[in-house]
């Protein structure tokens, strides 16, 4: 049987393969002539490789996150094609039948996929398979070709488990404890973002490496940019029209930056990607940027709704929460406005704050 004709049999087309291939390449942001180079490098991954994919200290949020796309099934198309050897939420087996599929997996030369917190003790909090997941978390990193922690948990320690008293830590901290040098890539947001996941084993599949990284070992291409600078609300921002009562319908569409509103802090591409198959993200559905893409993301940004005191403004510096309407609608009289603020984030409409760490 041929590569596609295993396609052909989960029910899906070619036309469809193709489309999601485009739509993946255009997210990475690579020419179209690149498209079938990737889907020939997305064939040739139903030989496989293999896939581990641990979960630690988490909510199975991530997990929740990936296997809902739709148009078609990323679940089918893309991480059964990469055989899932291991996975406790999805798998059939359980017990032992699972902790041997485990076994039998580290055998082969597989992708790490890590999802949730690990703690820093091995013997405290989270235990799978009757021993500590930070024990397993090691066992596997130093065998893996390449590691993939999702979700905020796993790329930083952050979320739920990091803002409470479980000693929790990211991959890069246990991968650094141990001198472990195995290829990391961080993919957070809470949950994971399924383009992202899929874009990056795109990616790592057709070049056998880590894409271009910043200093938080997150890929460019995905969290090269703030959420503020493509915020569909941004008009209001430089009008200075912040949103203080929610329950008046004029300010429905304001900036809601006075109601804890994380975006001039936050790299990621949530704002032109939307979640749900495209159908919204978090801003556009009235809630403010919680920065959870970001290392400082659950502790240090709570509570997620209380204003940010101060903040840095391109060409005007650094602003007081309270008087930022003033600022900027002072800016604008001044013959400063839109054109000062868009002409001075030209510096930073790429992660240059965060550093850029080139393919490892």
């Amino acid at each position: 049987m041929g590569n596609f004709d295993l396609l052909k049999v989960k029910g899906v087309s070619r036309r469809d393969f193709m489309k999601l291939i485009g739509a993946t390449t255009a997210a990475l942001g690579l020419p179209e002539l690149f498209v079938p180079q990737a889907a020939s490098a997305m064939e040739q991954a139903i030989k496989k490789p293999p896939v581990i994919w641990l979960e630690g200290m988490d909510c199975t949020g991530c997990t929740e996150s990936t296997i809902a796309t739709l148009n078609p099934s990323a679940a089918e198309l893309i991480l059964d094609m990469i055989s899932i050897r291991y996975h406790e939420t999805i798998m059939a087996g359980s017990g032992n039948i699972a902790e041997e599929a485990y076994q039998e997996a580290l055998k082969d030369k597989f992708i790490l996929v890590v999802e949730g917190a690990t703690p820093a003790q091995e013997d405290r909090y989270c235990m799978v398979g009757g021993k500590p997941f930070r024990k397993t978390l090691i066992e596997a990193a130093k065998k893996a070709q390449a590691i993939i922690a999702i979700g905020s948990c796993a790329s930083e320690g952050g979320g739920i488990p990091g803002a409470c008293a479980t000693g929790a830590v990211g991959v890069s901290e246990i991968l650094k404890a141990e001198g472990i040098s195995t290829p990391l890539i961080n993919l957070p947001c809470c949950p994971v973002k399924p383009t992202t996941l899929i874009g990056t084993i795109v990616y790592y599949l057709t070049y056998q490496k880590v894409p271009p990284l910043d200093s938080q070992n997150r890929p460019l291409a995905f969290y090269g940019t703030l959420l503020h600078d493509n915020c569909p609300r941004r008009g209001h921002f430089e009008n200075g029209e912040f949103l203080t009562d929610w329950n008046d319908p004029a300010q429905k569409d304001y900036c809601l930056l006075l109601k804890g509103c994380k975006g001039p802090k936050t790299f990621t591409d949530c704002a032109q990607v939307w979640w749900n198959d495209n159908a919204n993200f978090c801003i556009n559905a009235g809630s403010p940027c919680s920065g959870c893409s970001e290392k400082s993301f659950y502790k240090q940004f709570t509570p997620l709704y209380t204003k940010q005191e101060t903040f840095k403004l391109p060409g005007i510096g650094q602003v007081n929460a309270d008087t930022v309407g003033t600022v900027i609608g002072g800016a604008a009289a001044i013959g400063l406005g839109v054109h000062l603020i868009a002409t001075a984030a030209s510096g930073r409409l790429t992660n240059q704050g965060h550093g850029h760490k080139e393919d490892l």
